[in-house]
């Protein structure tokens, strides 16, 4: 029996990162062998196992064949005849596909090394299309290390879309296809999974609603980059700086302007009631991709309600406070963070603007703290009951947030 650290745990030693990954593949032995030293099974397709001390995971070696559509369309194949070259074979890109012996020597039968140095994200083998998850999983290793230079090898781009072309990416069921863009959101720049998505065509496939941004044209004196995808991408990468590893911002910024691909052809390049036009297709994006609640509810709000953000300092008192209690703010302070953050990334996600200062997020936190310290005590001490406790607690917030105002 030999013991190897496989994936992102080598991938990582080498370029120098630290690495939460810490998975291990078992050559030679069988399961009877390993739960005779403690190893506890977990394996539900093929045996992996927890070790007995460190909880992490120990693979048997395995081979895979395809044998139906989709990321579930495999047979796996463990026994001690596998061999470590065979087992790395089915891994997706020649960087996840090193081990490191227990001495700590490398085996790097794909070029795994020579690919990180030249910084080429490149498939393992032609067996690459038969996962059509890679498609989203490469996408997302193009966010996570793009800010180091990497780039997608142009042979592995051809694979993706030879994946896509051939339907394969259809039949990823919603929560595969959420849990590697909820990760790809909390990269550093998530900016290249959109763009690594449209290059292969899947773009249009997973996410038809942003892909639909692509080509229409904006004000250029408001958008300096003018096409709204390309504003999309500014705009992740800026939520991805303002709120790093943040999928929820990510995931707002993501379609808080799908409203524009809806914009009649005769109103371009103006996007009047685009915020209005945008809810459909964020509810209908939220709800296929099974997306959590909070994420659904902010990102219907963020698209809702970034321009009164933007024009915040113009806005009545009165209005502030109904956006404050159309978000919720009240109850649930933290929904107001994340909202402005995903405002302030909209706001500076703009060619040549990154580094513009956004006072409306100073002013909505000041105006909701100002609010937020007005409760109903007093009120119902003077005898007021019901409906009457609310009419006059808005009056005085309406108030506190005019002061706000007036210092500002």
């Amino acid at each position: 029996m030999r013991i190897y650290l496989v994936g992102g745990a080598v991938r990582d030693s080498l370029l120098g990162v630290a690495s939460a990954d810490r998975d291990h593949v078992v050559v030679g032995a069988t399961p009877e062998q390993m739960r005779a030293q403690g190893y506890r099974p977990v394996g539900k397709d093929f045996p992996v196992f927890l070790h007995p001390s460190t909880q992490e995971e120990y693979a048997l070696a395995r081979t895979e064949r395809k044998t139906g559509p989709g990321y579930h369309g495999f047979a796996f194949h463990a026994d001690p005849s596998v061999t470590l070259e065979q087992d790395l074979e089915r891994r997706d890109l020649t960087i996840n596909a090193m081990a490191m012996d227990e001495g700590g020597a490398l085996v790097d039968p794909f070029g795994g090394r020579r690919d990180l140095e030249a910084r080429v994200l490149r498939h393992v083998s032609p067996a690459f299309v038969e996962d059509p998850l890679r498609v989203l999983r490469v996408a997302r290793f193009a966010a996570r290390y793009a800010r180091l230079g990497f780039r997608i090898a142009d042979e592995t781009i051809e694979l993706m879309r030879r994946i896509v072309d051939a339907g394969e990416v259809d039949h990823l069921v919603a929560e595969r296809v959420w849990t590697e863009t909820r990760k790809a959101l909390a990269e550093p720049t998530p900016s290249a999974f959109v763009r690594a998505l449209r290059a292969c065509g899947a773009l249009r496939v997973v996410f038809p609603e942003v892909d639909a941004l692509y080509g229409v044209p904006q004000r250029a004196e408001f958008h300096p980059e003018v096409d709204t995808g390309t504003h999309v991408e500014l705009v992740l990468d800026m939520a991805a700086r303002l709120a790093p590893g943040d999928d929820l911002v990510g995931w707002c910024a993501l379609v808080h302007d799908l409203g524009k691909a809806l914009t009649p052809p005769d109103e371009l390049p103006r996007h009047v009631m685009h915020e209005h036009r945008g809810v459909a297709p964020v509810r209908a994006v939220c709800a296929r991709m099974k997306v959590p609640a909070e994420h659904a509810a902010l990102a219907e709000l963020v698209c809702r309600f970034h321009l009164d953000a933007h024009r915040a300092l113009e806005l009545r008192p009165a209005t502030v406070l109904e956006l404050l209690e159309k978000l919720d703010a009240f109850r649930k302070p933290d929904r107001l963070a994340k909202f402005l953050l995903a405002c302030e990334a909209d706001k500076r996600g703009r060619r040549g603007l990154a580094d513009e200062a956004y006072p409306q997020a100073d002013y909505l936190r000041a105006a909701h703290a100002a609010a937020r310290a007005i409760d109903a005590a007093p009120f119902v001490a003077r005898g007021l009951a019901g409906p009457q406790v609310g009419e006059a607690m808005r009056a005085m917030r309406t108030n506190a947030i005019a002061e706000v105002k007036r210092i500002a």
